[in-house]
């Protein structure tokens, strides 16, 4: 019996337990791995590889680095080289008609989200920062329009209050590498239909912008300690004392009683248990900040080098 013959495409660190997936299973040949070229990085502005590049060199595997996907001679060496399938996770370019044809079975695209909600590229953050019960990973056949193509497979998982963007990244990270193997044996046995989304259904959510990372504490307790659990650890949630920006990492709603007086964004108290601020509905209880020193600290060292008077008020 031949092997299933695989392109793989993708960049990010949340492509990689798929690629490492798909190479390990039985009777799966990745003839090719696609990703971003080297990026400048860090202070010294580095050239460095994506996370899928370090991977699949790991793994033995050829890797290409175009900077566009759908030149002629993207397509011939894609098409060359007679795959079964591509899998996509995350890769960062829009592939053309064209590319999307060469796989004799299908182009499959796994996207972090229960689709047709939360298109687009920060599905992730949205779950977290939406408070949603829960979430999951879809596997779909690519179609020319963004997330849009008739759905494979999903598996739901609950989303905790607690858990912050780059804990949810990761375990549906995994989900997604669990279900494109599932996925890709479940069309070869026939036991798979490609099912049309409900496009009516259809949400979007963008990529992020720094400005999205403001605190609005007007809003619930729980929903500022959401959208500081969704933008950690970018654009990072941030909020502003005396013309100074602060960086807000982690904050969990407060017992503490408000004074009726308090206005949203007041410092209600503050101890080496926190900085107590209010909301809209109650406290909320920050406990990792970052000042101008550019570390990262728990709101007892915070508080050592900067005092913050109560009743202070965040702008």
């Amino acid at each position: 019996m031949k092997n299933t013959r695989i392109v793989f495409m993708g960049t990010p660190e949340f492509s990689v337990p798929a690629l490492q997936a798909l190479a390990k299973e039985p009777g799966f040949d990745i003839l090719l791995v696609v990703t971003q070229p080297d990026r400048p990085k860090g202070r010294g502005k580095k050239l460095s590889p994506s996370a899928v590049k370090e991977a699949a060199t790991g793994l033995g595997i050829e890797v290409y680095q175009p900077e566009k996907i759908n030149t002629p001679e993207g397509l011939k060496l894609i098409s060359d080289l007679e795959p079964d399938y591509f899998v996509v996770v995350a890769f960062g370019q829009i592939l053309s008609r064209q590319m999307l044809d060469i796989p004799k079975t299908y182009p499959i695209n796994i996207h972090a989200s229960l689709l047709p909600k939360y298109r687009g590229a920060s599905p992730i953050q949205a779950a977290v920062l939406n408070m949603d019960d829960q979430t999951g990973v879809t596997t779909m056949v690519m179609a020319e329009k963004m997330d849009a193509g008739d759905i494979l497979l999903m598996e739901t998982t609950p989303v905790d209050p607690q858990e912050t963007a780059p804990m949810l990244h990761d375990r549906l990270a995994q989900i997604g590498a669990h279900l494109i193997v599932k996925t890709i044996h479940a069309i070869e046995q026939g036991k798979v239909t490609p099912a049309p989304q409900d496009h009516s259904k259809a949400t979007y959510v963008s990529m992020l912008k720094k400005s999205d990372g403001r605190i609005d504490w007007q809003r619930s307790t729980k929903a500022v300690c959401a959208h500081i659990n969704a933008m950690t650890p970018w654009p990072g949630a941030f909020t502003e004392l005396d013309g100074k920006r602060l960086k807000i990492f982690k904050a969990v709603p407060s017992s503490l009683s408000m004074q009726a007086s308090a206005l949203p964004g007041t410092i209600v108290a503050s101890n080496e248990e926190g900085l107590f601020v209010a909301a809209a509905d109650g406290v909320v209880q920050v406990l990792e900040l970052m000042g101008s020193s550019g570390k990262r600290l728990d709101a007892a060292a915070f508080l050592c080098g900067n005092k913050i008077e109560p009743l202070t008020c965040f702008e």
